[in-house]
């Protein structure tokens, strides 16, 4: 995993997830596409993964990865 100056690092927990290390957005899980923190609302908290969209999250739970 490469750090990028403005990705943030999370910690994803039930309903709301808490920032470890300050930063603009995360990558999706699935599609590594940038996510600005004020438009996330999907993740994974045993995962501790975010995704775009439920679409990502499916495909994450269909792929089995």
């Amino acid at each position: 995993m490469t750090l990028e100056p403005d990705a943030a690092t999370l910690h994803y927990g039930d309903g709301e997830f808490a920032v470890l290390k300050p930063g603009r957005f995360v990558r999706c899980a699935v599609t590594d596409r940038p996510i600005p923190l004020e438009t996330l609302r999907y993740w994974s908290v045993t995962r501790q993964e975010a995704y775009a969209s439920p679409a990502e999250f499916a495909q994450r739970l269909k792929s089995g990865g």
